[in-house]
């Protein structure tokens, strides 16, 4: 038997296995359980890191000020040293909309050790405390909620007992870049995280979306939250592990009434948001990038390289074209999913594996901007180097000297 013959068999053992055994990640009806109101409402706190936000605010705050909530509601937004009225702005819309109590504050630099957007929510849940919420929801300053938003989730989190409940936005699918890159980019992240393992209790799978996160008060002061992951790159995974790790019970899911619309009309915005975290997930650590484009390029494009060079005759007999043409069969069926979930052509899915290589180059480029020092930027921070000697961080979780990312539009 040939190489590509060998190569094409396991490539499909593997997406047979994706299918079937890894949490049936491809599935998009993980979504906000139902349950029955409380009888009293308990009181929400809602903290919105924001820096230079102006341009999007009057699309997102208003969505929070106006909120159906029967309980006690008050937003707390933080503006993170913006340049552009970010804090001004906010004031002015909270006079025009009314509805929730709105206060705006500012946290100063980060010190040492800390992100800026973790330093942004300690400042904000310590004012918060000061009203003895029972529920914290952090959400990013370029999500919109709709109209009952915040009572769903105080409901799913009373019903089903949970200590956190976060939700991954639906992020903005308008221009062509989008529409190729954002479904796959929601996939990717249930492929890692598979939704249904996240619930259970126990288990080693914990993950969070970090625009909508809905957590209990007493859970995050329990998990040392956020001092415990004051460093973390990837704050909303690292978030949820912190939980997790003290005993809470959380649930992810995708959303319905959660919408990112910060804008990413270009590929080199995507690739910007995603490469200056994608090596953290990796830990740093060459050995796991090595293993990990060596994956990639086995699941998605051996498949379809298998075929094209079949088809051309360049990979002599049938075998390699049969094998690797019912692996990107799998892997197309997987993903039709998510694109229905965005409203988006079933004509794109065999474009995947183009996709995915897309999101390896970006993974590479990360891994080579860290090991030269130079580090990524976002905001006007830059971030060079994992701070590994930061006490309190989680066993295995990666951290910043400073400055703050994250793995999803939004993050500041």
């Amino acid at each position: 038997m040939s190489v590509w013959v060998w190569v094409t068999a396991v490539s499909l053992a593997a997406w047979l296995w994706l299918l079937l055994g890894q949490g049936f990640f491809w599935r998009t009806d993980v979504r906000l359980p139902l349950g029955r109101a409380p009888r009293a409402w308990p009181s929400v706190a809602v903290v919105v890191p924001a820096r230079d936000e102006a341009a999007i605010l009057p699309r997102t705050l208003p969505s929070l000020l106006t909120q159906d909530y029967p309980g006690r509601l008050e937003v707390l937004l933080v503006d993170d040293g913006s340049s552009d009225g970010t804090g001004e702005l906010a004031r002015a819309l909270a006079g025009r909309y009314g509805g929730a109590p709105l206060t705006v504050t500012s946290p100063g630099e980060p010190p040492e050790g800390w992100t800026g957007k973790l330093w942004a929510l300690r400042h904000g849940m310590a004012q918060a405390r000061e009203g003895a919420p029972r529920y914290l929801l952090f959400t990013d300053a370029d999500i919109a909620h709709g109209p009952s938003s915040v009572q769903r989730l105080v409901t799913a989190a009373e019903s089903g007992g949970y200590d956190l409940v976060s939700l991954m936005a639906r992020l903005r699918m308008v221009s062509g870049w989008e529409r190729l890159l954002v479904p796959a980019f929601v996939y990717f992240f249930a492929q890692l995280y598979p939704f249904r393992r996240v619930d259970r209790p126990g288990g080693r799978s914990a993950a969070a979306a970090g625009g909508c996160v809905l957590l209990r008060a007493d859970t995050a002061e329990r998990a040392g939250v956020p001092e415990v992951i004051r460093g973390a790159l990837i704050d909303d995974v690292s978030l949820a592990r912190a939980v997790k790790a003290a005993g809470g019970r959380i649930w992810l899911g995708l959303a319905d009434q959660v919408d990112s619309v910060r804008p990413c009309p270009r590929l080199a915005d995507v690739w910007r948001m995603v490469s200056r975290s994608a090596y953290a997930q990796l830990r740093y650590r060459p050995a796991v990038l090595v293993t990990t484009v060596l994956g990639l390029a086995l699941v998605y494009l051996v498949p379809p390289a298998a075929v094209l060079l079949g088809a051309t005759g360049t990979v002599p007999g049938t075998a390699p074209v049969v094998l690797g043409g019912l692996a990107w069969l799998v892997m197309t069926l997987t993903y039709l999913p998510m694109l229905r979930y965005y409203r988006e052509s079933a004509w794109t899915a065999p474009l995947l594996p183009f996709t995915a290589l897309l999101y390896l180059l970006m993974t590479v480029e990360s891994a080579v901007r860290h090991h030269r020092g130079l580090g990524t930027g976002w905001k006007g921070r830059t971030y060079t180097r994992p701070d590994r000697s930061a006490p309190g961080r989680p066993p295995g979780e990666p951290g910043l000297a400073a400055g703050d990312a994250g793995v999803a539009p939004g993050e500041q």
